[in-house]
C-alpha cells in the first residue's frame, strides 16, 4: 500500500514537472511589459498545491528548468530549478498551513508567497549571478505580470478541480 502511493506521487511529480515545462513553452500570453507571459507558474503553484513542499517543489523546479534548457536558455537553468522549486515549497506551506483549502484564501496566500519568491529570486539571480547588477530590476515589472497570470490561473483551476471529487482528492491534506 505505501509503495503504491509513492509511485502515485512520483507519477503525479512527472505529471506537473511536464506540465510546467510544457504550459511555458507552448501556452504563451503577448505580454504589455515586452515578451511574453506564459502559464508555466500555474502549473507550479498547482503542483505544490497538489503535492506538498517536496514532490511540488522537485516538480515545479525540474519542468521550469526544463523548459528552459529547451528554449535555449541555459544560463538560466541552475536559477530557475532552485527559484521555481523554493517557490512552490513556499506556496505549499502556506496552503497546508490554512484550515479551509476550499476556500480560494489559502490558494491566493499561497501564490502571493510563492510568487514573491520567484520575483525576488530572478531578481537576485540576474543581479549577482548573471551579472546584470541593479539593471536586473528592469525584469522586475515583467515577472511581476508572470506572477499574476500564475496566481490568477492556479485560482480558477483549484476552482474547477474542486468541482470535481474525484480530482480534488489529490490535493495535499
Amino acid at each position: 500500500m505505501e509503495r503504491n502511493k509513492k509511485l502515485k506521487r512520483l507519477v503525479l511529480a512527472a505529471l506537473f514537472a511536464a506540465l510546467s515545462c510544457v504550459a511555458t513553452l507552448i501556452i504563451q500570453i503577448p505580454s504589455p511589459m515586452q515578451g511574453y507571459v506564459n502559464l508555466g507558474d500555474c502549473f507550479v503553484l498547482l503542483g505544490a498545491y497538489a503535492l506538498g513542499p517536496v514532490w511540488g517543489g522537485a516538480a515545479g523546479g525540474i519542468g521550469s528548468m526544463l523548459a528552459d534548457l529547451l528554449a535555449g536558455y541555459a544560463h538560466y537553468a541552475p536559477g530557475t530549478l532552485v527559484i521555481k522549486a523554493l517557490s512552490a515549497l513556499v506556496a505549499a506551506l502556506i496552503f497546508k498551513t490554512q484550515k479551509s483549502r476550499r476556500s480560494v484564501l489559502p490558494v491566493i496566500l499561497g501564490g502571493l508567497a510563492g510568487e514573491a519568491v520567484m520575483v525576488a529570486g530572478y531578481f537576485g539571480y540576474a543581479c549577482l549571478l548573471l551579472g546584470k547588477g541593479l539593471a536586473a530590476a528592469t525584469s522586475i515589472p515583467g515577472n511581476l505580470v508572470q506572477a499574476a497570470v500564475g496566481i490568477i490561473a492556479s485560482t480558477v483551476m483549484i476552482h474547477l478541480i474542486g468541482r470535481s471529487p474525484k480530482l480534488y482528492q489529490y490535493l495535499e491534506r
